[in-house]
């Protein structure tokens, strides 16, 4: 039986002019968002707020984790006019922090390394003074594909640990956290300056210890910025919510976290990994 929502989880409805605006632009220029693609609580906030989150090469992954509402079906030809249409979008929309995720293309030789670097190139040719937040896949740990990604110079790099290394199996079970954890140590390393960032869902079984010891093993790789939200089972068929993690706990997570060393922390039952990313 399915966990009634509390009150503080429950999403106001919005809407109005900007939120048709984006969704105009983005079927115009043929690009998903990851707002609309994982069903994100706050896509109609952002929207109002004219912002998005692009998510590129296709809207099709190759991965099963059990959280995501991403579909899994035939990944997609690679778009050669995507990153130039993402760069249009980000200056039409006025944006000043532009965040790029992408599917996983376990597919592709690539892995999708140099479509991000195509999309960065082109937001800089067209938007110079847009800060650039890459959240990537894990590209199976290679660090040549890694290299090619950070020697774009992105503003942030984020990498998503998603849950405690102990649920992997059951949330992720086609990703390995010990390789997650290796990207951003081996970003930071690589590139010393870069801000590195990542985000944990909550409410799918952890324990407050295990919680506890991921922030310490994504500190130990230096990481900097940290997001918290809560797990939301977007449909039937995904992995079930355990417990809704109360506001209140999500702020002690913070201060933790804070007092730990992360420079940034956003932590709250509707936070997502880039929510209000253009405040970090």
């Amino acid at each position: 039986m399915a966990l009634r929502k509390p009150e503080w989880i429950r999403v106001k409805m919005q809407g109005g002019t900007q939120q048709n605006k984006v969704n105009s632009l983005m079927s115009n220029l043929s690009l998903n968002t990851v707002c609309d693609e994982a069903n994100c609580p706050n896509r109609m906030e952002c929207y109002t707020r004219g912002t998005a989150t692009f998510m590129i090469l296709g809207k099709n992954c190759t991965r099963n984790c059990t959280f995501c509402n991403v579909t899994r079906e035939k990944p997609e030809k690679v778009d050669p006019d995507e990153p130039e249409n993402v760069a249009k979008a980000i200056s039409k929309l006025g944006l000043k922090h532009a965040v790029i995720t992408s599917v996983t293309r376990d597919d592709l030789e690539d892995q999708g390394a140099n479509q991000f670097v195509r999309v960065v190139e082109e937001i800089r040719k067209a938007t110079p003074k847009v800060t650039i937040e890459l959240l990537i896949p894990d590209m199976q740990g290679d660090k040549d594909l890694i290299d090619i990604i950070i020697d774009s110079e992105p503003n942030i790099l984020n990498h998503n640990i998603e849950t405690v290394p102990e649920l992997y199996d059951k949330v992720r079970p086609m990703a390995n956290f010990e390789r997650s954890i290796e990207l951003l140590d081996y970003v930071k390393k690589t590139k010393p300056d870069m801000r590195t960032k990542s985000g944990i869902m909550l409410g799918l079984g952890e324990t407050e210890e295990q919680v506890l010891e991921v922030f310490k093993r994504l500190r130990e790789v230096d990481c900097d910025m940290l997001t918290l939200g809560q797990y939301l089972q977007p449909t039937a068929k995904h992995i079930p919510v355990v417990e809704y993690i109360t506001p209140d706990q999500f702020n002690e997570y913070k201060e933790i976290a804070l007092s730990m060393g992360f420079k940034r922390v956003a932590s709250a039952p509707l936070v997502r990994s880039s929510y209000y990313a253009e405040d970090f």
